[in-house]
């Protein structure tokens, strides 16, 4: 693979805005979204700094697709994952080359089809029982409410034991601070995490909690022995097909925090917009209704009601499209020609799936929300790597039919129960860290019957 002679790496367009010493980076952290969004203006390849280090930002679906497909065996999780790694661990979503393919391997039947069937089991009962709890006129903080179904629903999966329930309460406090501050230090020239400030403290304090009980309930687990059916069991059970070896208990805690990270805050925070959008459009709530009350007839939601819960899922996926994660990171673990540029091992690489998800050039009218954008023959008619809500290719997230199914099986049920109704004078906001999070979520509780 050769360069064109007219276009060499260093002709790679340079984002305005640059500072010196700290690069881009005050402008990444300011404006987030608006910041990574205006990149296509500049081409499909773009270069910005983080602090000195160069990385190249993919701003088209074509080349998003190839550096998570086509060539996704010539790239690594690049610099955000190195700052990540001595705090969550080296699991899946950390991990590089053959481990990751061998960790993979041993997770996996964690998220098989017969599993996910049982966690729906799981899901439905969760989202009932806080139903149940609801009263007519109520006004509930439905983002919180929606973090702790996402929680309820994590804990009974991943731990069964009365130890794991205080991990995952202890998930609960810690993640959005690890999650927030992660992503800072991140995005942030190395010499700022060592610096003794509120936030840093804070980081390192809800880490050294979180390892501490997520180690006590592996360690119970594994003098425990038996498989009691949650995810816990099956990583300390499994074993390798080719050497017969386990994991040891690092390896587990790594994959159990990645869970923990990828398990919680994404699907609580999808419910919470799902019904936020809902509320906003009567035609879509309305023909939200007429599915569940055709499909489940008043029953609870099974396995089997998920496929035919197609406009749900139409809702869910526009979700996901709406407010996805931020920012992913790459990095070329061999010679790669992307668009017309060689790019050297070594180099990083930057693509924004809320950019992606917001082009206009793909979506049109990006910011109005569309459920029917995800029509079957409309899903399947989307370019290559224009929609990622959980990343594509061989570091694509082990979770995701977990995760679409929890969103659907969650919001049928409350949405066969009740309307959620935004409270007036109370406006919601977008707040991007790594994720998108509202300002606020008060709704009304109203009854579907009188």
């Amino acid at each position: 693979m050769t360069a064109q002679p007219d276009n060499p790496l260093d002709a790679v367009p340079v984002a305005p805005g640059r500072w010196p010493l700290l690069g881009h980076t005050p402008g990444l952290l300011r404006r987030r979204v608006g910041f990574t969004s205006s990149l296509r203006a500049h081409g499909d390849l773009v270069r910005i700094y983080l602090g000195p280090l160069p990385t190249y930002v993919v701003t088209s679906p074509e080349l998003v697709h190839q550096v998570l497909v086509t060539d996704g065996n010539r790239f690594e999780k690049g610099i955000m994952f190195d700052r990540f790694r001595p705090h969550f661990g080296n699991g899946i979503a950390m991990s590089n080359g053959a481990f990751h393919r061998r960790q993979r391997r041993l997770v996996q039947p964690a998220f098989h089809r017969e599993r996910i069937t049982d966690y729906t089991a799981v899901m439905a009962r969760r989202a009932t029982q806080l139903a149940d709890t609801w009263a007519a006129g109520q006004v509930v903080q439905f983002d919180l409410a929606m973090q702790k179904l996402a929680v309820d629903i994590a804990g009974e999966t991943l731990f069964s034991t009365e130890l794991g329930a205080a991990a995952i309460g202890e998930a609960q406090r810690s993640m959005p601070i690890v999650i927030k501050q992660g992503m800072i230090r991140a995005l942030s020239p190395a010499f700022l995490q060592k610096l003794p400030i509120p936030g840093n403290r804070r980081f390192d304090q809800a880490i050294t909690r979180l390892r501490t009980i997520v180690r006590e309930v592996i360690a119970a687990g594994r003098a425990d022995g038996t498989d009691r059916g949650d995810v816990l069991s099956m990583l300390l059970l499994a074993r390798d097909a080719d050497t017969g070896e386990g994991m040891s208990d690092q390896q587990v805690y790594d994959e159990v925090v990645t869970l923990l990270t990828g398990g919680i805050e994404p699907s609580g925070l999808a419910l919470s917009w799902f019904f936020h959008e809902v509320a906003r459009d009567r035609r879509i709530e309305q023909r939200l209704h007429a599915e569940v009350d055709e499909v489940l007839s008043g029953r609870e939601v099974t396995a089997d009601d998920v496929p035919k819960l197609v406009y749900t899922r139409q809702i869910a996926h526009e979700v996901l499209r709406c407010y996805p994660i931020w920012l992913l990171m790459r990095r070329t673990c061999a010679e790669v020609e992307l668009g017309g540029v060689r790019l050297p091992p070594g180099t990083e690489v930057t693509l924004s799936p809320h950019a992606l998800h917001h082009d206009p050039r793909t979506f049109p009218d990006p910011d109005r929300f569309d459920p029917d954008r995800f029509t079957p023959d409309r899903i399947s008619a989307l370019p290559k790597g224009a929609y990622v809500p959980f990343s594509a290719g061989v570091h694509q997230c082990i979770g995701n039919v977990f995760a679409l199914t929890e969103i659907t099986v969650a919001a049928a049920t409350l949405a066969a129960r009740w309307r959620l109704v935004p409270v007036a004078g109370k406006p919601v906001h977008q707040k991007v860290t790594g994720a998108a999070y509202p300002s606020q979520l008060p709704m009304t509780v109203e009854p579907r019957t009188a």
